[in-house]
């Protein structure tokens, strides 16, 4: 059974200047087994981030319905973590802390927060930097406190919305191998926005490939490329080459 179920999913927002609304999602329907990294790519202002966001609970469909483990969402809930494009960290708290946030929320003991924040920021490999602040950290490691922070709730989902767009090609590389490490150890289900087709395939075990507005999935490709992926490699390549042409400018019809 698939973990996450999205099915004849539409949206559309009111658009007063425009006096009609805009639909961003038109019928689209994703299943995505657990353990599965999903890669949601397309144009921009395609509907990514929207279908992101309904998964997550903090946007509702205008019709169809979202499920994650048999439930509808509603609301978001603890378990499915999110990572913004930014990390969106407290400036005035360490990196402990800022992992730790939820549990502090809870209102649990400091000696159980930081041990718990401990296992995540090793899993994220920023042991030693445990009491630094953002400031004093790069934007590759911000964002992996941003990922700890998402971890320590234990998520069944983590809902990632372009978290590496922002970081310079060798950092990003650096930040897909790890994410494709935590992915394995965490054992979590990810789904994961971008408009960078060498970032799906680094990254997914799927890809959907999505149309311009309206959103519709044009195609769901299964990635079975070795680990880790080649991106100089005929198969890698002769993939790229079936994205690319899905991602052309469909024909306008007459």
């Amino acid at each position: 059974m698939s973990l996450i179920e999205i099915d004849h999913v539409t949206r559309l927002f009111d658009d007063p200047k425009r006096g009609s609304a805009v639909k961003a999602l038109d019928d689209v329907s994703v299943h995505v087994a657990r353990n599965e990294f999903l890669c949601l790519l397309g144009p921009s202002g395609c509907g990514k981030s929207t279908l992101l966001n309904l998964i997550a609970g903090f946007d509702k469909p205008t019709s169809g319905s979202v499920r994650v483990g048999g439930q509808s969402i509603t609301a978001p809930g603890a378990d499915r973590g999110v990572v913004f494009q930014q990390p969106t960290l407290m400036p005035w708290l360490t990196v402990w802390e800022n992992v730790a946030f939820h549990l502090t929320m809870q209102g649990v003991g400091k000696e159980i927060r930081r041990k718990k924040a401990q296992h995540y920021i090793e899993m994220v490999n920023l042991k030693g930097f445990e009491n630094h602040y953002p400031s004093e950290l790069s934007g590759g490691m911000n964002q992996r406190v941003g990922i700890a922070r998402a971890l320590l709730m234990n998520p069944e989902v983590i809902l990632m919305d372009e978290p590496f767009g922002a970081l310079d090609e060798q950092t990003k590389m650096e930040m897909h191998a790890e994410l494709v490490r935590i992915w394995r150890d965490s054992q979590s289900t990810i789904v994961f926005v971008t408009h960078g087709i060498e970032e799906s395939l680094a990254l997914g075990t799927h890809v959907a490939v999505m149309s311009a507005r309206p959103g519709r999935i044009r195609e769901m490709l299964t990635i079975d490329l070795p680990r880790p992926r080649d991106s100089t490699s005929p198969q890698f390549n002769d993939t790229k080459r079936r994205i690319l042409q899905l991602l052309r400018p469909e024909p306008v019809e007459a």
